[in-house]
Parts: C-alpha cells; structure tokens; sequence
C-alpha cells in the first residue's frame, strides 16, 4: 500500500470565515484518497519573529510549525492581500522558516482567492520570500480562484464545480512534484 502525500495547507488569514480559510476547506474536502491534507492553524500562537529567539530551544509554536512543514511533501498557501502585500501575521511566519531548513527544496503553489485585478502584491511577496526560503514553487499549481460567495455551502465548503476542479488540478499538480517517499 502507498503511503499518502501529505500537503500542508497554510492560511494568511486570520478570520475563521475569510475566502482564503473557504479556498483551504474547499482543498481539503476534494483531496483525493492518495493525497492527505493537513491544515495548519498556528498562525495567531506564533511570536514575532526575532532573530536572537531564532535557537534552539525554538518557541513550541515555532517548533511546531516547522515540524508540520517538515513532514509535509508539498505546501499550500492561500492568503489576502492587506495594504499592497502580505498580512503581517502571515509574513512572521514566513520569516520563521527562514532560519529553518525544513521548506528548502519543497514543492509549494498558491491559490489566490481575491477578485480578479486584486491580491498581486501578495502574491509578488509571496514568491520573493519563498525564493529565500529555497522552496520550490510549482508555477503551474499556482492559480487564482475567486471566492463567490454565493457559491459557498454551509459547510464553508465551495460548491461551483470550476473551482472546486482547479483545486483538484492544484492537489495533483503539488503531488506530482513532491519527490519519491
């Protein structure tokens, strides 16, 4: 029996409801039987970066996130634009896997949920700081798929069948790039 691929799915929002935490949920529930999706959801437990805390003993928060990192075979990230570029929160975890060696060399992608002619500057962040952390990014896993809210069940879950087939198409895409276990 194969073992499944691990994806990590990691949110730049910190609202429970956002398109980002909608476009994770909807990933997660059409993941395919091969493919198992983990849903980090440290993002507010993290400290601010600093680089003198950047030792080990690291943070438990920090440890944790770069645990789950490292026994994840692809990343997932979608995250909202805030004033031109990355929230804040989001960045500070990025920053902590900077130190790390744990993403270096692993396949990542984002889906951006925002509407069309939005979130490029996240994205624009998105891909420089991954380049520092030496992760791989799969441009053609990298995709936008805006957030209808009118296409939302009540599960939080999307229902069009586009977006939820672009987001198979991303699973797949990641796993296929992720190597050999």
């Amino acid at each position: 029996m194969t073992t499944p691929r691990v994806i990590l799915l990691l949110s730049g929002s910190l609202r429970a409801d956002s398109s980002n935490e909608t476009v994770l949920r909807t990933a997660q529930a059409i993941a395919p039987p091969q493919l198992r999706t983990v849903r980090y959801d440290g993002l507010a437990a993290l400290p601010h970066f600093n680089p003198d805390d950047d030792t080990d003993p690291l943070p438990p928060s920090v440890a944790g996130l770069r645990a789950a990192i490292g026994e994840a075979d692809a990343v997932l990230i979608c995250t909202p634009e805030y004033a031109g570029t990355l929230p804040g929160s989001f960045k500070n975890l990025l920053d902590w896997t900077v130190g790390g060696t744990e993403i270096c060399d692993k396949p990542a992608a984002w889906v951006n949920a925002a509407a069309p002619g939005r979130g490029q500057g996240a994205v624009d962040t998105l891909r420089t700081v991954l380049g520092y952390t030496g992760a791989e990014v799969v441009e053609a896993a990298c995709v936008r798929v805006p957030v209808d809210r009118r296409t939302v069940g009540e599960d939080g879950v999307i229902t069009d069948p586009g977006a939820r087939e672009q987001l198979r198409d991303v699973l797949d895409r990641l796993a296929e790039s992720a190597p050999p276990r």
